[in-house]
């Protein structure tokens, strides 16, 4: 079935066609608006809402027109069909000059609308409707709870919605312990679940009350703990679908829990930085977590990012890399007190420390996808720190821990 809005001044015009389209059950007629929206609502409405077929009242020839002017600079593809209560012929010939090939007058015949919406169709086939949907998509997946990730997704998302024409969202999807509300402060009350609730009948007037706006980065925090909370696939692929049409760049902060949701939301995603700390079981994690998405043909989006590095590290990047098999991408130093006052404030790393230059590093990296891959040979022997010896334990550098 095609997706269908109609754009009625005339709401008895409107509420007519509307009930024929749904007799037909060739168009699902998602969204039905009174006026013309100007140029900026138009966009946000097609973003919103994907439609493949739009039917626009000639109620206003000029405004019509406009509108058909605009679908086909932002959305080349979507089809269109005037309606109007009579069938003028100066009116008809106007709309066929700009391009819009289908009319329908009333009183509407059953099948002279089902043989345009069968071309319309056909047309479609041909040269689908182009939504502009993102492909930057990013997963931030810690090896073990407490290795930072929610400041590393927080952060690198806040460089990236610093750049220019970047639009960025913050998704925190850990149900059982999202960290970026309380580390932002947020008092938003809705949060992903209401999201999720939402996602089949979401719009572009519901969805500026599920974010918070932060100079620039819109957030979407994880609520309050509720563990029992289930995201359907269906829920999960729907909001996707909402989001990357309507932002330019998508970061979701996971649980590491592998839900069926955070693997919908990995199989979306152009990367997964999976985050780790040099620390024996935060590595020991990384590595079973990376033999597992690779079993789910998701090896090859996996990047590593080692967090709280030491300048004089008992375990290396390099013998880091020989474990996991595959490089690690970058490396965060230690600062603890950086991060601590960030959270304090409820704001970010500030931007020209060590810390915050490492952030928007990656922040660059990912939308100009370069790659940072180490170097350097590995200690063979560094596998013995994963092997159980009886009667020894190894000995692992205590190190200070951050928030997120």
């Amino acid at each position: 079935m095609l997706r269908g809005i109609i754009i009625c001044p005339d709401v008895d015009l409107g509420e007519r066609l509307e009930a024929l389209l749904n007799e037909m059950g060739i168009v699902g007629v998602i969204r039905s608006l009174d006026r013309y929206p100007n140029a900026l609502e138009l966009v946000r409405f097609l973003r919103a809402h994907a439609p493949q077929v739009i039917f626009v009242s000639t109620e206003n020839t000029t405004k019509a027109l406009e509108i058909a002017k605009e679908v086909e600079k932002n959305t080349p593809g979507v089809q269109l069909v005037a309606v109007s209560r009579f069938c003028d012929p100066q009116i008809l010939l106007e709309v066929m000059r700009a391009g819009i090939r289908e009319f329908a007058s009333l009183p509407f015949d059953r099948q002279t609308l089902t043989d345009g919406l069968i071309r319309i169709k056909d047309a479609l086939d041909k040269r689908p409707a182009e939504l502009g949907a993102t492909d930057q998509v990013f997963s931030f997946l810690p090896s073990k709870a407490g290795v930072g990730t929610s400041t590393i997704a927080l952060n690198v998302s806040v460089a990236m919605s610093k750049m220019p024409n970047a639009n960025v969202l913050l998704s925190d999807f850990d149900l059982n312990s999202g960290m970026v509300r309380f580390m932002l402060k947020l008092d938003n009350s809705y949060c992903v679940t209401d999201a999720a609730e939402h996602s089949l009948d979401m719009d572009e007037s519901m969805w500026p009350s599920m974010v918070t706006s932060l100079d620039g980065l819109d957030v979407l925090h994880a609520g309050k703990l509720n563990p029992d909370f289930r995201i359907e696939p269906t829920q999960i692929r729907h909001l996707m679908e909402f989001m990357r049409r309507n932002y330019s760049v998508l970061c979701f902060d996971l649980s590491g829990n592998l839900e069926k949701y955070s693997l919908e939301i990995m199989q979306e995603s152009k990367k997964i930085f999976l985050v780790c700390t040099p620390e024996i079981p935060s590595l020991h994690l990384a590595r079973e977590k990376y033999v597992y998405l690779k079993q789910m043909d998701l090896g090859d989006r996996v990047t590593v990012l080692l967090n709280r590095s030491q300048k004089r590290p008992l375990i290396t990047p390099q013998q880091i890399e020989q474990l996991l098999g595959l490089p690690v991408h970058m490396t965060f130093p230690n600062d603890y007190h950086g991060v601590q006052r960030a959270v304090t404030e409820g704001r970010w790393v500030e931007m020209g420390s060590d810390l915050g230059k490492q952030f928007n590093s990656l922040a660059l990296s990912m939308l100009e996808h370069k790659s940072n891959a180490g170097a350097g040979d590995s200690k063979k022997r560094f596998i013995e720190f994963f092997s159980v010896v009886p009667g020894k334990t190894p000995a692992v550098r205590e190190q200070k821990k951050s928030v997120g």
